[in-house]
């Protein structure tokens, strides 16, 4: 039984959680099935979907969760209108019999809250904890400390080997005998500012010249100097947005940036808790933790096994002991009953590492009480296979030799798959097939050679995310050939790349190959030495995999697929990195030559091995990528063996009480003590390793025990030897026992169980190696597919210029969301170069012309901040980097500097208060709102939107005093797009907040005027902007950015009203923007086109284009 009998059991039915509370999730107890259903409910309470926010820690999980929540959405919606209708609550669906309990206008409410919620399912904020941070923090403006452009990578440990590079030669060079080596400093300073950056650094004693003092000092000065050469270079990690948002929450802003959070989000909801750490916690608490907000955390720390990720299951631990409510979901919906039963027997009251972290018996769900699997050589849900030591090498002392132990073990799961697969066993009625099994490691290669001894049995396996395929052949081939690209003339580096699966040659070939075989290998190097020059990786790859005939050679073998899939994967990745930093031939190798080395700790999933036919074969994996994942039969073949600990001393982290910290000094009486701590630390997470393999089996789990020297030290060992009454587990245990010993004290778990439920085996490897053939389906007829569907050759993803292109008079196209931003005339008159415009007074009649200089002008806005102190110095920045990215010629830089600050500094009228740009801080303006709406129904499109109902539109609702009233006659023009349907996208320039307000903000470099004569103040004037905007057919772009806007902010804006949040649109001319003294006409500046379309003509247009159809006139 639970250690834990006092927390009470949680009922996604019962009363909806308030304040913060922490949900305690076995595994195979249905997280995401809780999450969802709560997300329903409080939803059919009244919540407005967009005030509740879900957070999970990957893209997958988000994408799955975002899912689910749908999909409960709409089952609770169909299943309340099926039971309004006088239909009946499916049997099962408690979440939706409670909602279906009420008064018929009780339900009603309910399911028209969940219509309305999927309605605007966009506005769902689910996430990950990265993609929350970032939002805030771009929200925040100049307080998020988030620079526009800024880069994500994945890491930094590049940078880091530089930073350590050039701080450890400034330090000793010149020292004969350094205190320490470069390896070692690299250590120190991955463990410091790659692994735990915001850990406190030990040893405390900064002072002397001592090595440790040393090895601190330099673990300081790498976090810093890491950190200056990231902004410098304009990077981020992921972990920085977390860091950023913490001292934004406790800096100065810190209650009004919580506020705002609170009056955002009423409900938050956060999955894989376990997986947090101290930072991601205390930003929950901040944010959430206050009265009147509900905080969610869901989790189950004994399946917290990420430490080497920065995952911190203490940080779980303190919220649990700052939660007002702690429960627990108590039913497996997963495993079979006697599977369950057979863990309880093994784990009893075990703690996990830690007295807060207890196995928990659950009960089985009414579908999988009873056992699935039937018909298999041994049914009992959990089997224990006893290696015997007079099968295998021994050592001297009497115990198992390990390796001898790993290659049985090997050998004997082998032989006891294709036992089963011959077997006339079933699931649920239905033969057990390879893809149904699954099999769990620690390493790497212990993955490799599991798989190679089931493919040696003729059984298909794949190492199912067991690493990065940079750890892979496929990874060191593509190396040597890059080698040999770097010096083609090599003959050593010429041999490395023939015996490669490029290109092919075995040890044979090569031993006799002549001189001439090895000249014409010399001369294909060079030539694609050449080609990688020149083409690029992509080019390479496909010269190399075409001409050496690479898929014939290798698609012929076993395993072809996948080294071919592996292949193609590392020629991706090197392409990709090749081209995002300009990398030659040896800098590319050198970049795959670290990939290869950090291999074991990649944790990015574009580099995890990837193959669509996997699903067919026995999946062999490490226990930390199985998390979140189930399947039939699970064999966990080496829980008898303990985690390796290092030798060398190496920086260590270790807790002090909840926090964190990390020991650097690597000597002392004080490192050996917290190296100890970490090493008891890491015993804690072999426990909860060992328990989250065994739940990933939904019928049966087999494991072996050998009884090698170390295996006491095990997490086996230790579960069946060494937890006490009180369920603590030491994390060393008693001497290995005997193998009758051990097979008497497993006996005695198994009379613990059900009868049945426990089998002990002896895992003796009688006979000839097993081999299994797949049975060969009767052939199947085939005939080709018929496409008999039309397609709707309307349907399009469009913009506005889409819409207006071949209407526009030639010098108004311009769209930010195109690559350059056409606001020039067309013809000679757009050639700055051969026709240049003769310049007028204003202070940017100079600037050339041209759609470059339109760019280049909307670069320059959206990375100056109007505020700063320094303007002058902001735009001279801000127009160099352009102009780098551009390389456009823009004229004078101090008379555009001149100019684009006069534009800033200029009034904007009565919309805005009287504000100028420079009144605007930058957690009052969102750069680049980009938007992609649904026309007519999106993918599913139920009719048309017209431009001339759009044009109806326009008649019923612009009086004739309006500034663009006769407009709705310029969309009569049979030269637009007549009708439209699918997607409209684009890109709003700026949205301005003017106190309760919102205005959308559009930047023109237009040169108006006559041609051939300098341009004047007059030429901007309000009267003249609103002719040029009706040219330019501005105002229909005017109209899409107000409805992007207006459902924008109804997603997102509590108590959000057109009439009162909508004000309006600013279409800046900055040529005719000449200062704070710029002309006016009455209160409307020269330079400045200001218009309010009526609110209900935004909503009528926004029901139009989601609607379709003509309007009436």
């Amino acid at each position: 039984m639970s250690a834990a009998t006092d927390t009470p059991a949680f009922d996604v039915c019962g009363p909806l959680p308030r304040g913060i509370t922490v949900l305690e999730a076995s595994a195979g107890t249905g997280k995401t099935y809780t999450i969802a259903g709560l997300a329903a409910r409080y939803v059919a309470d009244g919540i407005p979907l967009e005030r509740l926010l879900v957070v999970t820690f990957t893209r997958n999980a988000t994408s799955e969760l975002r899912d689910r929540v749908r999909e409960r959405l709409v089952s609770a919606e169909e299943g309340l209108e099926a039971v309004l209708a006088g239909g009946n609550v499916p049997l099962g669906d408690d979440v939706l019999a409670l909602l279906a309990d009420g008064t018929d206008a009780e339900v009603e409410q309910r399911r028209a809250r969940l219509q309305a919620a999927l309605a605007d399912f966009d506005a769902a904020t689910i996430v990950t904890t990265h993609g929350f941070c970032q939002a805030v923090l771009e929200g925040l403006g100049i307080a998020g400390d988030l620079e526009p452009d800024v880069t994500f990578v994945e890491d930094v440990r590049d940078l880091v080997d530089e930073v350590v590079d050039d701080l450890y030669v400034r330090r000793f060079q010149g020292e004969a005998h350094p205190p320490f080596d470069r390896a070692q400093a690299g250590e120190i300073a991955r463990a410091a500012a790659v692994r735990n950056p915001t850990a406190p650094l030990d040893p405390a004693d900064l002072d002397g010249d001592t090595p440790a003092a040393l090895r601190r000092r330099l673990a300081e000065a790498v976090r810093i100097e890491v950190e200056r050469r990231k902004r410098r270079l304009g990077v981020m990690t992921y972990e920085d947005l977390l860091t950023r948002l913490e001292a934004a929450l406790n800096g100065p802003a810190g209650d009004a940036i919580a506020r705002r959070l609170r009056d955002r989000y009423e409900v938050v909801l956060v999955d894989e808790f376990q997986d947090t750490d101290p930072t991601q916690w205390a930003i929950m608490r901040r944010a959430f933790g206050a009265e009147g907000c509900t905080l969610v955390l869901i989790g189950d720390p004994k399946q917290a096994i990420y430490a080497f990720r920065g995952a911190d299951v203490f940080a779980y631990l303190a919220a649990k002991d700052a939660a007002t409510a702690h429960a627990t979901l108590d039913v497996n919906r997963r495993s079979d009953g006697p599977l369950l039963a057979a863990y309880d027997a093994l784990f009893g009251n075990a703690q996990l590492g830690h007295p807060g972290i207890a196995y928990r018996a659950v009960r089985p769900g009414p579908a999988n009480r009873q056992a699935r699997l039937a018909g298999a050589p041994e049914c009992a849900a959990l089997r224990l296979r006893v290696v015997e030591r007079d099968r295998i090498r021994t050592t001297p002392g009497g115990y198992a030799n390990t390796d001898a132990a790993r290659a049985h073990i090997a050998r004997d799961l082998a032989d006891d798959v294709v036992r089963l697969l011959d077997s006339p066993a079933t699931i649920d009625g239905r033969p057990v097939e390879p893809g149904d099994l699954a099999v769990l490691v620690r390493r790497n290669a212990d993955a490799e050679h599991i798989r190679a001894q089931l493919e040696a049995a003729g059984v298909p396996a794949v190492l199912n995310g067991a690493g990065s395929v940079f750890a892979t052949p496929a990874a060191r081939d593509w190396l040597a050939l890059l080698s040999a690209l770097e010096r083609p003339s090599s003959t050593l580096r010429a041999h490395a790349a023939a015996h490669t699966d490029l290109l092919g040659w075995d040890a044979e070939r090569i031993a006799l190959a002549g001189e001439a075989d090895w000249d014409e290998l010399h001369a294909r190097l060079h030539g694609w030495a050449r080609l990688l020059r020149e083409q690029g990786v992509a080019a390479l790859a496909e010269a190399v995999i075409r001409g050496e005939r690479v898929p014939e050679r290798l698609l012929a073998r076993v395993d072809g697929e996948r080294r071919m899939t592996d292949l193609r994967h590392v020629g991706q990745l090197l392409h990709a990195a090749a081209m995002e930093d300009d990398l030659g031939v040896a800098a590319l190798a050198g970049w795959l030559r670290r990939r290869i080395e950090a291999a074991a700790d990649e944790g990015d999933e574009e580099r995890s091995r990837r193959l669509e036919s996997d699903a067919d074969a026995v999946q062999v994996l490490t226990i930390h990528r199985s998390k979140g994942l189930e399947f039939p039969i699970v064999y966990v073949p080496y829980l008898w063996h303990p985690s390796w600990s290092p030798r060398a001393d190496v920086p260590v982290a270790y807790h002090d009480g909840d926090r964190r910290r990390v020991d650097v000094g690597l000597e002392g009486r004080e490192y050996r003590a917290h190296k100890a701590r970490e090493q008891s630390e890491q015993r804690g997470e072999d426990l909860r390793l060992a328990y989250v393999a065994l739940t990933r089996a939904r019928h049966q789990a087999v494991v072996w025990w050998a009884g090698t020297k170390p295996a006491c030290d095990s997490p086996l060992g230790r579960l069946l030897f060494a937890r006490r009454e009180d369920g603590t587990v030491p994390d060393e245990g008693p001497p290995t026992p005997t193998d009758e010993a051990a097979i008497a004290r497993l006996r005695e778990l198994a009379a613990q169980a059900p009868e049945g439920a426990v089998a002990v085996e002896r895992a003796r490897l009688d006979g000839l190696p097993a081999s299994w053939s797949r049975p060969v389906p009767p052939p199947a007829e085939l005939r080709a597919a018929t496409f008999d569907r039309p397609l709707d050759a309307r349907w399009r993803r469009t913009s506005y210029s889409a819409l207006t292109a071949v209407a526009h008079d030639a010098w108004v196209a311009s769209e930010p969301e195109e690559e350059l931003v056409d606001d020039e005339p067309a013809g000679d008159e757009a050639d700055a170069e051969a026709a240049p415009e003769p310049a007028g007074d204003l202070p940017l009649a100079a600037m050339p012309a041209g759609a470059q200089v339109g760019s280049l002008v909307h670069d320059v806005f959206e990375a100056v901040d109007f505020a700063a102190a320094d303007l002058d110095a902001e735009l001279a920045a801000a127009l160099a980097q352009a102009r780098g990215r551009r390389h456009v010629d823009f004229g004078d830089a101090a008379a555009v500097v001149a100019g684009l600050r006069a534009a800033i500094e200029t009034p904007l009228g009565p919309l805005a208060g009287g504000r100028a740009l420079r009144d605007v801080p930058r957690g009052d303006r969102l750069d680049e709102l980009a938007f992609e709406l649904p026309l007519a129904g999106g993918d599913r499109p139920a009719g048309a939107v017209s431009v001339h109902a759009i044009a109806a539109l326009l008649r019923r609702h612009l009086a004739p005093g309006d500034p663009l009233h006769g407009y709705a006659d310029r969309l009569d023009d049979p030269a637009l797009a007549a009708t439209v349907r699918g997607y409209l996208t684009g890109s709003i320039d700026c949205v301005l907040r003017a106190g309760d307000r919102f205005l959308i903000v559009d930047y023109k470099t237009n040169r108006l005027g006559a041609p051939g004569r300098p341009v004047r103040a007059e030429d901007y004037a309000p009267a003249a902007l609103a002719d040029a905007m009706q040219r330019a057919h501005y105002p229909l772009q005017a109209l899409l950015y107000g409805v992007a806007l207006h459902r924008y902010l109804r997603w997102r804006r509590p108590g959000y009203d057109p009439g009162r949040d909508l004000g309006g649109v600013l279409y800046l001319f900055v040529r005719g923007m000449t200062g704070p003294d710029t002309p006016r006409a009455g209160d409307v500046p020269y330079g400045v086109f200001s218009w309010r379309p009526p609110a209900g003509l935004i909503a009528d247009l926004s029901d139009l284009l989601e609607q379709g159809g003509e309007a009436a006139a």
